[in-house]
């Protein structure tokens, strides 16, 4: 979790801008059975390449990108926080203008910039009216290549990121996946908070921020989409002009290899009046044939909110807890599948049996109605992705990033149309492991724990 707000009206805009566009979309998507939408790869005279989904309905045009392997899982040792640090200041001035023209520019043409760091990877976005897109990619460019990383801009970024660190000294859901990562990742980068901590983030300087931009963001690691009001014949010069100034190639140390460890439970005493858990096991890799079936599987078990196992036993026939899930996580080092609840301290244990009893359940297998049941929501709600340039340019990112292929958005549906109760049946027998779950619990829980 990363700690930097940025509340301007410029933020708001692009919300504003985006949702302009939702209504057209949605009826396109719909009305086209989400078939039509067409990929286009534009390769600049450059050498740039990006994804384009073209959609002249509307005066609008979103721009997603992202630096592979930049994460801050490449933050230096004693530095952790760098990369996160640089995804709020990148945009608080470049080239001659400090932070205040920079950002009045910006909400003056009612253009969006904005950037951030995960673990794996570092990115950005923009959303621009088309009648001020080349003023927006001016100013990608200059925030991508002239960053000015000024002290107040510096110290005011860095306020904001330590007032966060602090909060989340004392948040249980904070400590408790920071403590779950450090507990399955040990020694490895992904143990350490994208945030970084207290210490770190105040060693942080200019110097800093320069070294990893010069060193992070390259032609090399760069994936972009683009969706919106523009052709491929236009958008090939516009590459140029923003990504075109940067390095040819990327010098960033490699993340290790990690195979997390789990199992056992921790508890993290604290006076609060509920306790916070979060779990996790063996995941399973997006490029994995069985994904699909695993996929499903999740959704049936806690990923489908009112409509999963887990939701329906802890919540709605013993109202335990307001909220439980899992989730897939697939990061470039390792896969994980995991879940949270929170619950009051005399709940928390009955909570964890009942989880793990629906967890050894599952590999038991789920039955023709569930499986029905979730493909059809699956496939129903995909289209409803399309309704926002934004998505879209984002999902073009992700389908590059994860080789999904130019061709995933006419046949994502169709894989998951394609998955028997034999498919499900199996994978869940063969990647549920309860005897092997970490679980952290934050609070003071009541009674035995037992996953």
């Amino acid at each position: 979790m990363s700690y930097i707000a940025k509340n301007t009206p410029v933020l708001k805009m692009r919300k504003t801008l985006l949702g302009l566009a939702s209504a057209t979309l949605l009826m396109t998507a719909f009305a086209s059975q989400a078939s039509a939408v067409e990929v286009q790869e534009v390769t600049s005279d450059g050498g740039i390449t990006a994804w384009l989904i073209e959609d002249h309905l509307n005066p609008l045009l979103t721009v997603d990108f992202a630096f592979k392997g930049a994460g801050s899982a490449t933050d230096p040792a004693g530095k952790g926080g760098l990369a996160n640090m640089v995804s709020g200041l990148i945009d608080e001035g470049a080239g001659e203008m400090d932070s205040q023209t920079f950002r009045t520019e910006m909400e003056d043409r009612s253009i969006s910039i904005s950037f951030d760091a995960g673990r794996d990877d570092f990115s950005g976005s923009m959303v621009t009216l088309t009648r001020e897109r080349d003023t927006a990619i001016d100013l990608l460019r200059l925030a991508l290549t002239e960053p000015r990383f000024d002290d107040e801009a510096v110290e005011r970024i860095r306020a904001q990121v330590m007032s966060g660190l602090r909060r989340a000294q004392t948040d249980p859901g904070d400590i408790a996946g920071k403590a779950f990562f450090k507990s399955i990742f040990g020694d490895h980068p992904y143990a350490n908070p994208v945030s970084g901590t207290i210490a770190s983030v105040s060693s942080l300087n200019a110097n800093d921020f320069r070294e990893f931009v010069r060193h992070a963001m390259a032609r090399d690691n760069l994936v972009i989409g683009v969706a919106g009001d523009i052709t491929a014949e236009e958008l090939g010069p516009l590459l140029d002009e923003a990504f075109g100034g940067l390095p040819e190639k990327s010098d960033l140390p490699a993340i290790p290899e990690v195979t997390p460890k789990f199992g056992g439970i921790e508890v993290i005493q604290q006076d609060i009046p509920q306790s916070q858990a979060v779990w996790g096991q063996k995941g399973i890799a997006r490029k994995d044939p069985d994904f699909y079936a695993a996929y499903i599987m999740n959704y049936i078990l806690g990923g489908g909110g009112f409509s999963s196992r887990l939701t329906e036993e802890v919540r709605e026939k013993r109202g335990l807890a307001y909220g439980v899930y899992s989730y897939l996580a697939d990061m470039d080092k390792a896969e994980l599948m995991t879940g949270g609840v929170a619950t009051r301290n005399d709940a928390i244990g009955q909570s964890l049996s009942i989880i793990g009893d629906e967890w050894q359940k599952m590999k038991e297998g789920v039955s023709q109605e569930e499986l029905d049941n979730a493909k059809s929501y699956l496939t129903g709600a995909f289209p409803l992705r399309f309704t926002s340039l934004g998505n879209l340019s984002g999902m073009l990112v992700g389908m590059q990033m994860q080789d999904l292929g130019m061709d995933f958005l006419d046949k994502r549906n169709s894989l998951v149309e394609a998955v028997t109760l034999d498919d499900v049946n199996r994978v869940a027998g063969e990647l549920l492991d309860p005897a092997n779950v970490t679980v952290t619990v934050v609070g003071q829980p009541e009674g035995d724990l037992a996953f």
